[in-house]
């Protein structure tokens, strides 16, 4: 089958669009199918097109449908679709009309969704096929922030949360991604200069940034807004206990009773999950627990079968 898949996400850069984009489609291309990515739809024959984003890949949702309506048209709804767009984006509702099928990232995701259309939705669980183990550092505790600096992350939070911590407390926060607003450069710059349990490592290759997660005691994941992130399914896969804020892209794959939440945007109540994740032994063996037992959900044969059924091929 050939198959068209947008990503509004370009080529070489880091985010998580593409490099679900790009797993994607290697799948695909393991299983027999002629895959294209490109940021757009130019018009080349397919027999099926499967979009990432509703609101950013509208005009190759429009343009595929338009020319060829009979033909299976997915689309994978990312956080930003599902949290926002699909309240306040005319392009968004357009192509939840067009598509034939959803794809959503975690199963709270298809209670936003018009009640009508939430049968066409499908849950493909993002995977990590990585081999590293979680192996973190002796001296210290170490928690690590990986993803781009940009609002909906509210990705200065952990080290926010190291104001509200002892300065003698040995935790670290190690920080990864690109700056997406020069604002958060700055004040990552600037906090580096005052205080000494924060690096900021900017943009690294994925792989170096899985040796980071590797050697972490902890991650933390501050997100506003997320359809189901790919890195929380990295520190599944490696065994890294998360630290999520309770936001539905997060219980939706952490689990509803899972103990490692804090409200979103308080540093303070971060700042003692952190503390206590550090200095409670029986505490982070209950978070390292419940994230080792869903590890099986992140497997790369389990998001084959579950993406190849979404997709009905």
């Amino acid at each position: 089958m050939r198959i068209a898949l947008v990503t509004p996400a370009r080529a070489g850069t880091r985010t998580g669009n593409r490099h679900t984009a790009l797993r994607w489609a290697a799948m695909l291309r393991k299983a027999g199918h002629r895959v294209s990515v490109a940021t757009e739809w130019s018009g080349e024959d397919a027999d099926l097109m499967l979009a990432l984003h509703a609101r950013r890949s509208h005009d190759s949702i429009k343009a595929f449908s338009d020319a060829h309506p009979e033909r299976p048209l997915v689309l994978a709804l990312t956080g930003t679709d599902v949290y926002r767009d699909i309240r306040t984006s005319n392009a968004a509702r357009e192509s939840l009309g067009l598509a034939h099928r959803f794809i959503v990232l975690q199963p709270l995701a298809i209670e936003e969704l018009p009640a009508p259309l939430r049968g066409k939705a499908r849950v493909v669980y993002q995977s990590c096929a990585t081999r590293l183990r979680h192996s973190p550092v002796k001296r210290g505790f170490r928690v690590c922030v990986i993803g781009h600096l940009r609002e909906e992350k509210d990705p200065l939070l952990a080290l926010a949360a190291l104001g509200h911590l002892p300065s003698d407390a040995e935790i670290e926060v190690v920080q990864i991604g690109e700056a997406l607003d020069a604002r958060f450069a700055k004040e990552a710059r600037t906090a580096m200069k005052r205080e000494p349990r924060y690096r900021w490592l900017g943009g690294v290759p994925h792989a170096r940034a899985l040796r980071w997660l590797a050697s972490s005691h902890a991650m933390v994941i501050s997100s506003r807004m997320e359809g189901g992130a790919n890195v929380v399914s990295e520190a599944l896969r490696i065994g890294v206990p998360v630290l999520a804020s309770r936001i539905p892209g997060n219980v939706g794959l952490l689990g509803r009773g899972y103990a490692g939440y804090f409200p979103v945007g308080d540093a303070r109540a971060l700042a003692g999950l952190m503390r206590r994740a550090a200095c409670d032994p029986g505490f982070y063996r209950r978070l390292r627990r419940a994230c080792l037992r869903l590890r099986s959900i992140v497997v790369p044969a389990n998001e084959v079968r579950m993406l190849r059924q979404a997709l009905g091929i």
